[in-house]
């Protein structure tokens, strides 16, 4: 009989790493009954009639498959953050990678909210003049799904904007169009050999503040090219 499940979900695959990990004692929630109508789980009992779940052959392959995606993803990933950093200090920016930042978001009742954001690419002009700085952020999406998960969270696009004088996405060429991306991004698309402009990133003046300074001062920015 055919599985009623044809491919998993996130869920389900975290489920199973998890089982993977596990002595696999049983939830015994929906997610589990799919797990085993797919024949991705089978139930064992022991000795004193406790049941227990393993991984089959079949969950097995279907986790090794996730894994061989996953870093095939973070390299294409990691491929294109490395070109718009090397992009950047062409035009005479300094680059950094892999920064975590604050941005205050106005909350309620006049509050700030502060938003944790991890942009890919940060830059600023090389330049010992504030106001010329032009701090830039680019943030790099290799799969569509990734892309259409991160337009559906403001408060992080916010902060990048809030981070920034120029907010920019760079998309694998195929995953998406242009006008899928809202006005406030400049979209550059990522092809095989070349980055494209698609639309530029609308510009305003914006001075970094001390908490970004300090998390510059902390990091270390891409080394120069030779």
């Amino acid at each position: 009989m055919a599985s009623p499940l044809s491919s998993p979900s996130r869920l389900h695959l975290q489920r199973l790493r998890q089982l993977w990990r596990s002595a696999g004692w049983p939830c015994q929630d929906l997610v589990e009954v799919e797990l085993l109508a797919a024949g991705w789980l089978e139930r064992l009992r022991d000795p004193d009639g406790r049941e227990r779940l393993r991984v089959t052959d079949a969950g097995v392959a279907l986790l090794a498959d996730s894994l061989q995606r996953n870093r095939a993803a973070r390299d294409a990933h990691e491929g294109l953050v490395q070109r718009v950093a090397l992009e950047m200090q062409r035009a005479g920016r300094i680059a950094w990678r892999g920064l975590t930042l604050r941005a205050g978001l106005p909350g309620e009742e006049g509050k700030v909210q502060w938003v944790q954001a991890m942009p890919d690419v940060f830059s600023i002009r090389h330049s010992t003049v504030e106001d010329y700085l032009e701090p830039a952020i680019h943030e790099i999406k290799v799969s569509r799904a990734d892309l259409l998960g991160e337009l559906r969270k403001p408060a992080k696009s916010a902060a990048y904007r809030a981070l920034c004088g120029q907010c920019w996405f760079v998309l694998k060429a195929g995953i998406a169009q242009p006008e899928e991306i809202p006005p406030e991004y400049g979209v550059l698309i990522g092809h095989d050999a070349h980055l494209e402009l698609a639309r530029p990133a609308p510009r305003r003046p914006h001075k970094p503040d001390f908490a970004t300074w300090l998390a510059l001062a902390r990091a270390t920015p891409e080394r120069w090219p030779d």
